[in-house]
């Protein structure tokens, strides 16, 4: 029953979010329900305790990111400069490979280490302006960026600074570059078969007569104010965003002490406020390099973008904060589910799975499914599980490295469902609903979940690491 009930509450809210009604609304409609179905007395305390603390601090360590990065996309589209770059990718590949053109933008950008999220921001303007120019379905879009952004330089290829390849380091004591091999045998086959899926849905959708359509919502303007800059000048914001992210996630520990405080300047004798840098270098890293490509953006197109922030920032910042916010309710209901028994029932049940790499494959994605995050379901799955992993492991001499790369591959498999945050956070910046692009990223996310079983096949063939 605890199960069924832990199973109602994901059902509904995907349901919800598939069906275009607000998750910020639905997702604690679905986490309270779930409580008052297990213990009618919680209900309240659990609000309180776990759902909104857990949304609240989600928005406190990421709004500034979200906001920085809708204002970097928006300065990059009022610049021109999207345009720029879109207009040197198709002379340079064709209109026929501009969905390859996005997915590479996003790969450079995530890979460089900046936030999925950001990178949503970043690269629509851009995908926008593209698809257009080569009269591609808008509805592709969200699909496009998922699998540039949401796969294989999130977790498979060696070093990826992102979060899901960071997590297992600290279970397994491997590094970022665990399983290069195997890494990189993973993000070859989401990109191949990546590729051919949406290509496919190109042509069919061409042979239909349909194009990019019209009466959209959320477009960017089309850039029509004279000469478009340099291709390379408008690289530049992006440039300077990926890599001062690198610069200053190396800079920022050497700087900070690891636990700066100050006291308030107020009246009494207030505690003194502690910041552990370890915990905010890597946000303090995305936001510094954001506002760098920002000022660069008004550096080199000052006149452009002047006369038309004002308008275009209360755009963006609208945009950040109900994506912000979307993404935080949905953080709520994931702290509200794992503290379900129910939860415990489907943890415990994928112990019985026999195979090492196969039960952590499977257990790493059912809670990210579950929780709706990558990050989130990787995270419960290894404080969990993890010393059954590494024992299984031991015992049937399976690499360390090896349980690193499956598990950040799993948690990037069934984590984008309907009800995911990014998954709502693309859909709601490109202006697109899950009834007409969701259809796109769940394909994405079955081959990405295919990928995961694809690299212990390969490992068991081959022997690589």
């Amino acid at each position: 029953m605890a199960f069924l009930i832990v199973l109602a509450a994901l059902c509904f809210l995907m349901l919800a979010a598939y069906r275009g009604y607000s998750v910020i609304l639905f997702a604690p409609v679905a986490a309270l329900g779930a409580v008052l179905l297990t213990d009618p007395t919680l209900v309240a305390p659990m609000f309180t305790g776990l759902f909104m603390e857990k949304m609240v601090g989600f928005l406190k360590l990421y709004f500034p990111v979200f906001m920085l990065g809708a204002i970097f996309g928006k300065v990059i589209e009022l610049s021109g400069f999207s345009k720029a770059i879109v207009a040197s990718t198709i002379g340079l590949l064709g209109r026929q490979r501009a969905m390859l053109s996005i997915v590479l933008v996003c790969a450079l950008l995530t890979y460089g280490g900046v936030s999925l999220f950001v990178v949503v921001f970043a690269v629509y303007p851009f995908a926008a302006e593209l698809f257009r120019e080569a009269d591609i379905p808008k509805r592709l879009i969200p699909g496009t960026i998922a699998l540039g952004a949401f796969t294989f330089t999130m977790d498979s290829l060696p070093g990826t600074p992102q979060i899901q390849n960071i997590i297992p380091t600290t279970f397994f004591g491997t590094t970022a570059w665990a399983a290069p091999r195997l890494g990189i045998a993973g993000a070859s086959f989401i990109l191949i078969v990546g590729m051919r899926y949406l290509n496919w849905r190109r042509r069919k959708a061409q042979a239909m007569g349909e194009g990019y359509g019209s009466d959209h919502i959320n477009e960017p303007a089309p850039f029509d104010d004279g000469k478009l800059a340099h291709p390379l000048l408008a690289l530049l914001p992006l440039v300077l965003v990926g890599g001062g992210n690198l610069v200053l996630t190396w800079l920022i520990p050497r700087f900070y002490a690891p636990s700066p405080s100050f006291v308030p300047a107020v009246f009494g004798n207030p505690p003194p406020v502690v910041v552990e840098t370890a915990k905010v270098a890597a946000l303090w890293a995305v936001e510094g390099s954001l506002l760098l490509g920002i000022l660069c953006t008004f550096a080199f197109a000052s006149r452009r973008v002047t006369h038309r922030f004002a308008d275009g920032s209360k755009l963006a910042v609208s945009g950040a904060m109900l994506a912000s916010m979307n993404s935080a309710s949905e953080y709520g209901f994931g702290a509200i589910v794992a503290a379900l028994p129910g939860f415990r029932v489907v943890a415990d049940a994928l112990h019985f799975v026999p195979n090492p790499l196969v039960n952590e494959a499977i257990s790493v994605t059912s809670l990210a499914a579950i929780s709706a995050s990558a990050s989130g379901g990787v995270s419960m799955a290894l404080a969990a599980m993890a010393d059954i992993f590494v024992h299984n492991a031991k015992a049937a001499g399976i690499p360390m490295e090896v349980l690193h790369r499956v598990a950040a591959m799993a948690a990037g498999g069934m984590d984008t469902l309907p009800h995911n945050g990014a998954v709502i956070t693309l859909l709601a910046v490109t202006g697109l609903t899950h009834r007409q692009s969701y259809r796109d990223i769940f394909a994405v996310t079955l081959i990405k979940t295919a990928a995961v079983f694809v690299v212990i096949g390969t490992f068991y063939i081959t022997g690589w690491v």
